[in-house]
């Protein structure tokens, strides 16, 4: 069918239906994407998506849509009343996001409970409104969601949500209320704990310079640091040996530049080993390296954090995986588990990454 859509513009019934069977395969729709595919517009997708959202058949995220709430995609299944709801809200389902949502899905199923899921930005005065209509959802039990915590606004979400009589738990993110600091409930990956065992595998190959690249926009980033600095104290590597870089996002032209400066500097201070957040950054190292003649891992070697590409480049990269469904899965339980007992203490869970060792890393090779 593809193949016939992509020769013509396709009809608005064959959009919709491709879209449809698009959703039951992959279990989320991106915008982007089906423009390329389908050789339309992305007006044109976004005004499919709305209509099919009307019909009940989907629920449009940012970026994109998801099944609709409760349901799975095309199965015609009639819910005989409201059943329990939770809403969640997260930044996107662009990258990273789907994984998690997915784990939530499932276990909110093992609860007999339907998720509604909304799409923000990594924006927090978009946050606010689209969690004001949350709350306003048909016999909605509670809230599972990732805001920004980092931003002049922060706070104030955090004391908005203390005003609420709806249960919450943050999702990769943590917080606390002030003045007293009383934390809220969360679920996390160790993303600190990733970087750790990102450095002590390279340093076990014999690296001792060790860089790190990180992406600007993410509230991960400063926990990767983290972990990686408390891992070069660790194995008394001392840090004039590193660098540290901010890359900008990769859609934007200073993302080449910024790619090449880092090569230039690791090539350039003797560095034979990075860590680079995330796979769009670490793989975009790794071809220009071999662009430029080099050898991965012979000239350097190269670990990515998110794995949700990395296996599939060339040379595989080893990469950290953060535990995506296990998080979306622990999140629920454990607002399923506040809904039940309400005075139970407050509960915050890490879960441990875990370290995918591929092709782009090895020994470190003399320079000559």
């Amino acid at each position: 069918m593809s193949e016939d859509l992509t020769a013509r513009a396709p009809l608005a019934a064959e959009r919709r239906a491709h879209l449809l069977a698009a959703l039951e395969r992959d279990g989320a729709l991106r915008v982007t994407e089906l423009t390329e595919s389908l050789g339309v517009t992305a007006v044109t997708i976004r005004r499919d998506i709305a209509q099919l959202e009307r019909q009940g058949l989907l629920t449009r995220v940012h970026g994109g849509a998801v099944a609709a709430a409760g349901d799975a995609a095309g199965s015609g299944t009639e819910r005989s009343g409201p059943t329990a709801a939770i809403g969640v809200l997260v930044p996107s389902l662009d990258y990273y996001w789907p994984g998690v949502v997915r784990g939530m899905e499932a276990e909110a199923q093992q609860h007999g409970m339907r998720i509604v899921l909304r799409g923000s930005s990594y924006e927090a005065a978009d946050e606010r409104p689209a969690l004001a209509r949350l709350v306003q959802t048909e016999n909605l039990r509670g809230l599972v969601l990732a805001p920004r915590t980092d931003g002049p606004h922060a706070q104030d979400l955090v004391q908005w949500l203390s005003t609420l009589d709806v249960p919450h738990v943050l999702v990769e993110r943590e917080a606390a209320l002030a003045p007293h600091r009383e934390a809220l409930e969360s679920v996390v990956s160790d993303h600190a704990l990733g970087a750790l065992m990102a450095v002590h595998h390279l340093a076990d190959l014999g690296h001792r310079r060790v860089g790190l690249v990180l992406s600007r926009r993410s509230p991960t980033s400063r926990k990767i640091a983290a972990g990686w600095r408390a891992a070069c104290n660790e194995l008394g590597l001392a840090s004039e040996e590193h660098f540290e870089r901010l890359a900008p996002d990769r859609h934007k032209p200073a993302f080449g530049n910024a790619i090449a400066e880092v090569l230039e500097t690791a090539l350039g201070s003797g560095t034979t080993a990075l860590l680079a957040h995330s796979d769009p950054e670490a793989s975009a190292i790794v071809q220009l390296a071999q662009d430029r003649g080099l050898s991965v891992p012979g000239d350097l070697s190269v670990v990515s954090y998110d794995d949700e590409v990395a296996g599939l480049f060339t040379p595989a990269l080893t990469a950290v995986r953060p535990p995506r469904a296990a998080v979306g899965h622990a999140a629920v339980d454990l607002l399923a588990k506040r809904i039940a007992d309400p005075d139970r203490p407050v509960h915050r869970i890490a879960i441990s990454p875990q370290l995918m060792v591929r092709e782009s890393t090895g020994p470190v090779s003399p320079r000559g």
